[in-house]
């Protein structure tokens, strides 16, 4: 080796931490799920519940919005932390819209409650 060139050569890192020396260190959070409080994961329990539960019933347009908007919330929450005010307005619409289902289940009872109504 040349007394100009380094004894290292990385050509390239993705996706990884890399630590060179006696006391480094590397930290890597990639794809690490953002803390959620406890009110959002007693949501996110009572969403999935829900969705759960619709699949015991017959299918028909209006289960198919409620759960197309139950798994928007699930995917908001894994990857922000949080659901959003317009995404839980939102719910509590659908939710007002179907309160046949909110008297027949317990959990669409729980994500109402959870969302304030």
């Amino acid at each position: 080796m040349a007394p100009h060139e380094s004894g290292i050569n990385i050509s390239g890192v993705t996706n990884s931490a890399v630590a060179i020396g006696a006391n480094a260190s590397a930290e890597n959070r990639t794809g690490v799920a953002p803390g959620r409080d406890q009110a959002t994961e007693e949501l996110l329990q009572a969403v999935r519940e829900l969705r759960a539960d619709l699949t015991r019933v017959r299918a028909s347009e209006e289960t198919a919005t409620l759960d197309a908007e139950l798994a928007e919330t699930e995917e908001e929450i894994a990857t922000t932390g949080q659901a959003a005010p317009s995404r839980r307005e939102r719910l509590r619409e659908l939710l007002q819209d179907s309160q046949a289902l909110v008297t027949l289940f317990a959990s669409a009872g729980a994500v109402a409650g959870l969302l304030g109504m």
